[in-house]
């Protein structure tokens, strides 16, 4: 008993610490970039009226029409509110990490970060975090307090696959949510198996992919012979990281999957951000909204 509450008091602390640094953040950093960069993507319903000259035809509300005997027309206002969705992979990959933090711990204190910019923006931030199937889902709400549960959430989180299948991420997400949403994907995928899938969301939603990566997923360090695992299937390998030959083909292997994925993206029109964990986000990050706000 005294083991699991001390444990629940780190888990506190770390928390507090990941907020006061990540409301830091967003307030100076990110708050008018997040406001001005996702400006004006979605519209409610607000009533119907009585068709006039010019109208555009296709807001013609037939059922209404039809009850009345005379054209009518829905009109609609923008969003007061956006929904915020963080969609982290979950998968045993995200758990590596060769230098200053895992692949998983960067996805959180990025999730954090946009989180907090939300909520000051007095929008919705809601979780899903994702293996080969959808592991946790948390409904977007509002408030400070909610954005505590999702960080406690993924702090806590033990998947219970290893292996990755963003295709029941995407297909929850398009039967789950109904209104316009603004939805960052946070993972180290290469696969090339969704595109349809991450294409048709991109219709109805704001999708954003930020690529995570480690050093050792782009070079080898020149050093002796290296046992390689991967993480979601198992395999093991051995690599002569003595043999520059060897290093250098890994590293060749490894540009041009990572050239593919930015081609793939890019057909998509996926806004995409590439982050390192050996480096900190906040430019990165920054970059991005500035190149969202002269698209908006």
């Amino acid at each position: 008993m005294e083991k699991s509450e001390e444990y629940l008091k780190e888990l506190q602390r770390i928390i507090r610490r990941v907020e006061i640094r990540s409301k830091r953040m967003a307030s100076e950093l990110f708050s008018g970039e997040y406001r001005s960069s996702f400006k004006g993507k979605g519209i409610e319903f607000s009533h119907v009226r009585e068709y006039q000259y010019g109208d555009d035809v296709r807001s013609i509300d037939w059922n209404t029409s039809a009850r009345k005997y005379e054209l009518y027309v829905k009109l609609f206002t923008e969003e007061r509110e956006r929904t915020l969705l963080l969609v982290v992979d979950g998968s045993a990959s995200m758990l590596f990490g060769s230098q200053q933090r895992r692949k998983k711990e960067l996805a959180l204190e990025v999730s954090a970060v946009l989180a907090f910019s939300a909520i000051q923006n007095n929008d919705k931030v809601g979780l899903l975090v994702f293996t080969d199937q959808v592991e946790t889902f948390i409904a977007p709400r509002k408030g400070r307090q909610h954005v505590l549960v999702i960080l406690e959430e993924l702090f806590r989180l033990k998947p219970q696959n290893r292996k990755t299948d963003i295709n029941a991420a995407l297909s929850f997400i398009r039967y789950t949510l109904r209104r316009h949403a603004i939805i960052f994907f946070m993972t180290d995928l290469v696969a090339s198996d969704y595109e349809k899938g991450m294409k048709q969301l991109n219709t109805r939603h704001d999708v954003i992919l930020v690529h995570i990566s480690d050093p050792l997923d782009k070079a080898l360090p020149l050093s002796a012979m290296l046992d390689l695992e991967e993480p979601e299937t198992g395999l093991r390998i051995t690599v002569d990281a003595g043999s520059r030959t060897e290093v250098a083909r890994y590293r060749q292997e490894q540009s041009r999957q990572h050239e593919e994925l930015r081609q793939r993206l890019r057909r998509m029109r996926i806004d995409t951000v590439f982050l390192d964990t050996d480096r900190s986000f906040i430019g990165d990050l920054n970059s991005f909204f500035r190149y969202r706000e002269q698209k908006v």
